[in-house]
């Protein structure tokens, strides 16, 4: 049976394989914060102060592979630690200025470079694309029962 979504499966293999393009047209070699690190940051920036049970939660992941992640962001200065503002008893992580500098120059570098890969597009299209992802994402969160939050 010849199904549409095979071309979809193939197309976002292709898709994870990419990073996306610098201005040289290369990789983006010049990225200041790997991928888990910019995911957790962006995260613990839209939510607020999290434990280490709420990112576990938010991501599906085992608590140690997040110690391990958050230990790292600590390292660099990306995040720090806090007792919770609510008053419970665990700690919570919050994102350092460091951390917050840091993800605006990720994030500018990654909208820049899809700058360049849509250079050509019309904004119908560009808009199209940015609903049709964000109703993917939505559906794969739904099912998978980790919403994320979004601004």
């Amino acid at each position: 049976m010849d199904r549409r979504t095979r071309e979809i499966e193939y197309e976002q293999m292709l898709l994870s394989r990419h990073g996306l393009l610098s201005h040289k047209g290369g990789r983006r070699k010049d990225g200041v914060l790997d991928r888990s690190a910019y995911i957790l940051l962006s995260r613990i920036r839209i939510q607020g102060p999290m434990s280490i049970g709420e990112l576990s939660d938010a991501f599906g992941l085992d608590a140690s592979t997040l110690n391990r992640q958050t230990a790292a962001a600590m390292r660099s200065g990306l995040v720090e630690r806090i007792p919770d503002p609510q008053g419970g008893m665990a700690r919570k992580f919050r994102i350092t200025d460091l951390g917050a500098r840091m993800l605006d120059e990720e994030r500018e570098g990654l909208v820049q470079s899809l700058d360049q890969i849509m250079d050509d597009w019309s904004e119908a299209d560009i808009a199209a694309f940015a609903a049709f992802l964000r109703r993917f994402n939505t559906d794969i969160e739904r099912l998978g029962g980790r919403p994320w939050p979004r601004p």
